[in-house]
């Protein structure tokens, strides 16, 4: 270790009040802010206006199961989205790591947040180094892949830098802090993270959702309050009609139903080994159409492994490996010297009793050894080719075959051995970054689920085209000059080149997913609209990221894309069934009054309307459903007009229903409480029947959806029996009412699959 020349501790002090601490500030807002959030949104905004204007006419108790509706949307929201943050705060828990510095004249440990630049650190084999520094001696090889995304460790000595983060492999340096905290190149890339950020599809869906259901009523209300300005009627009874007619035209419970369907996904995937972060990755991986696939440690498993040996005439591949094995010891910890080891092991090649050994030296560029073989004393060196040939007898062309392993992607190395004097030259060992072994087959089900891969590297042109021909990706590859072309492979990236790499395909229209570990990767995480940070992750990444894998390998990307698009499938189910609901509710409502001069529905009937249908149908979100074959895309304006057609399907019937009830004579109360009960049996038949994109026996309901179904069914066939907070109705025309709907839903499934068939190829 070098003389201690560092600083005192009140200069440190003053720095460290100058500088800051040596970490990157995690902003966090309060947590009622976030709670308040969920209050600010196109839906909640419509009821909050609602919520006031009943307020304002003193129709209390409307106002109240509004303002319920309200807190329950918000309540759900935040308690799902806390539990996924809190798990997520659970992984990032680390030990603290210290850092060995020079106060007052003498080496001690303390914290790596205390350190200040010009600070004398030392590091050594498994330290992470806890600062930028420039070092002042010592020799290390330094692995960089977390921060710049090479899979190879670097030799570093004195004179050279070094980045936070970063490990040792191998030696021991000292050197002087020279960047801290925000500052350092760790920090800078993790504040790129804080201006990354794309809109959620889902949030883009419910505005345009919203949007044409607030267009159709605002034409109705406009209907509604000509028609009361012709006919005289009192402004107090027509303002709270047209209040409750915009409360049946919000979908109320979307937001929460799909922060449902999302959390209970987000639990499944945790048992799975896929901790979400932000609820609506799940729905955007059903649509993520493109993979930007980091490869050190991500494809590849981010350490050496023998790939070939190429021994010379005479020599065999046991002896090669043997030779090489001598020039390596495993006390330096070195990923070349073990990778060479763990293979002289598995292949059980020769083994000799070394006389001595020196470790590589950057300045030769290579390591040595003494041993004695047959009463001769031999010696055996190792290293670049370039260096060691020269060193052997006779002359040597090792060119083409170290160009042939280079072209499959390895480091070579050239062994030399023999007596003093008499060094001859063994062969070549080539060593690479093998693919990891679910890569193959993980790569192939994203494929088959429609899913284009593109593989982001560090690495050479030559080196990521071999991988990339290993792992079975095919397209052109490209270097970080043609980063916005459009290639299967990109070679040669910088940390700035991913994420703009992942705009250029967002603005393209594509939904774009990106996977990483490293610090470098973190803004292009954040950016993506499923950032995937693997296992072996920095803490940097796992914040960025919206997916968390928490079990080696990639199998979680596949799981995440097939449960999102059982998600969308259920969404999709709940969206066509709400839509169909408020065409059928808010027309039968507006054109009731319009035609028949009277409320066909009374306010409060319609209030109840919404607790009888829109959260019974929030069982969908465990409902049983298949996966699409490809990326599923929403679009907002084939859904409304298809949904239009089975609207107008359901309101022929309520028309009916109310029209049978008129010709009946019943009383008015009696006949809203018949409309009532058929707009609740409509709406459970219609989740039946577009729950199915095929004919609707193809397939049974999950449990809780039958379950709750049946309950709606009993309990407000109960209320109209019993006369509670409607006029009564005898069980006989209730049973015969709820027969007739099931009649009628088995007549419009023959209309409805040939329109859903057209629907899902849009």
């Amino acid at each position: 270790m070098t003389n201690c020349t560092g600083l005192t501790s009140a200069e440190a002090q003053k720095r460290l009040t100058e500088f800051g601490p040596n970490a990157v500030e995690d902003k966090k807002q309060h947590t009622w802010l976030l709670f308040l959030h969920k209050f600010w949104a196109p839906v909640p905004w419509m009821l909050e206006v609602t919520l006031v204007l009943e307020g304002i006419l003193g129709k209390w108790p409307e106002a109240i199961i509004i303002a319920l509706l309200l807190l329950f949307n918000a309540v759900l929201g935040f308690s799902q989205e806390r539990k996924a943050q809190g798990a997520l705060a659970l992984l990032k828990k680390k030990l603290r790591i210290t850092a060995r510095a020079c106060r007052d004249g003498q080496w001690c440990s303390l914290p790596a947040a205390d350190l200040v630049p010009g600070d004398m650190v030392h590091v050594r084999v498994g330290d992470i180094v806890p600062a930028d520094l420039t070092l002042s001696d010592g020799q290390i090889l330094i692995d960089q892949s977390a921060l710049t995304g090479e899979s190879m460790p670097v030799d570093r000595s004195a004179g050279a830098d070094i980045y936070s983060a970063s490990i040792v492999r191998r030696g021991e340096a000292s050197g002087t802090v020279t960047a801290t905290g925000a500052k350092s190149y760790f920090g800078k890339t993790a504040e790129l993270v804080r201006g990354a950020g794309s809109q959620s599809h889902l949030e883009a869906l419910v505005l345009s959702i919203v949007r044409y259901l607030v267009i159709m009523d605002g034409f109705l209300v406009v209907a509604i309050l000509s028609y009361a300005t012709w006919t005289g009627m009192p402004l107090e009874e027509i303002m709270p009609f047209a209040l409750i007619l915009l409360v049946a035209s919000v979908p109320v419970a979307l937001p929460a139903t799909f922060t449902l369907a999302t959390a209970m996904a987000s639990l499944n995937l945790a048992h799975r080994g896929v901790l979400v972060t932000r609820l609506a990755a799940i729905e955007e991986a059903a649509a993520m159409s493109d993979l930007c696939s980091d490869k050190t440690g991500t494809l590849t498993q981010n350490r050496l492994t023998l790939l070939a040996l190429t021994s010379w005439e005479g020599v065999g591949d046991p002896e090669l490996l043997a030779m090489a094995a001598i020039a390596s010891d495993a006390a330096t910890q070195d990923p070349i010297d073990m990778a060479i080891i763990d293979a002289a092991k598995a292949q059980d090649a020769p083994h000799y009793e070394r006389a001595s050994f020196v470790p590589f030296d950057p300045s030769n560029k290579r390591s040595e050894a003494t041993f004695s073989r047959e009463g001769v004393s031999w010696r055996v060196m190792k290293g670049a080719p370039q260096i060691i040939a020269p060193l052997a007898e006779g002359s040597v062309d090792w060119s083409a075959a170290t160009e042939s392993l280079a072209k499959r992607g390895a480091r070579v190395l050239a062994v030399i051995a023999g007596p003093e004097g008499h060094l001859r030259f063994m062969g070549l060992v080539g060593l690479a970054d093998p693919i990891r072994p679910d890569a193959l087959n993980v790569l192939e089900k994203l494929h088959g689920l429609g899913v284009a891969v593109r593989m982001v590297t560090g690495d050479s042109t030559a080196t990521a085209e071999t991988v990339a021909t290993e792992l079975g990706i095919q397209g052109k590859v490209c270097d970080r000059s043609d980063i916005h072309e459009d290639c299967a492979v990109y070679a040669g990236v910088f940390p700035e080149d991913k994420f703009h790499l992942v705009q250029g395909l967002q603005k393209q229209g594509k939904v774009v997913g990106m996977t990483g570990d490293g610090v470098n990767d973190a803004p292009a995480l954040k950016q993506a609209e499923v950032g995937v940070a693997v296992e072996s992750a920095t803490d940097v990444a796992k914040a960025a990221a919206s997916l968390v894998l928490t079990t080696p390998g990639l199998a979680g990307v596949v799981d995440a894309v097939e449960t999102g698009r059982r998600v969308y499938q259920r969404m999709l189910t709940y969206t066509l069934n709400k839509i169909v609901k408020v065409f059928q509710v808010a027309l039968f409502l507006s054109l009731g009054l319009l035609i028949f001069h009277n409320f066909v529905v009374t306010p409060l009937l319609v209030l109840l309307l919404l607790f009888a249908n829109d959260f019974v149908t929030m069982s969908l979100a465990s409902d049983r459903v298949r996966s699409s074959p490809k990326p599923d895309r929403w679009n907002v304006r084939t859904l409304v007009l298809s949904s239009l057609v089975v609207a107008g399907a359901w309101l022929v019937y309520i028309f009916a229903v109310y029209l049978i009830g008129h010709a009946m004579q019943l009383s008015h109360p009696t006949l809203q409480t018949l409309d009532f009960l058929g707009l609740v049996f409509s709406g459970l038949a219609n989740v039946i029947l577009v729950r199915e994109r095929g004919h609707l026996w193809a397939s049974r309901p999950g449990n809780f959806l039958l379950w709750a179904s049946m309950a709606d069914i009993v309990v407000v066939s109960l209320l109209a029996r019993m006369g509670w907070l409607m006029s009564p109705l005898p069980l006989s025309i209730t049973a015969i009412l709820l027969g007739a709907t099931a009649l009628y839903t088995l007549l419009l499934d023959q209309i409805k699959v040939p329109l859903l068939r057209h629907l899902t190829k849009v």
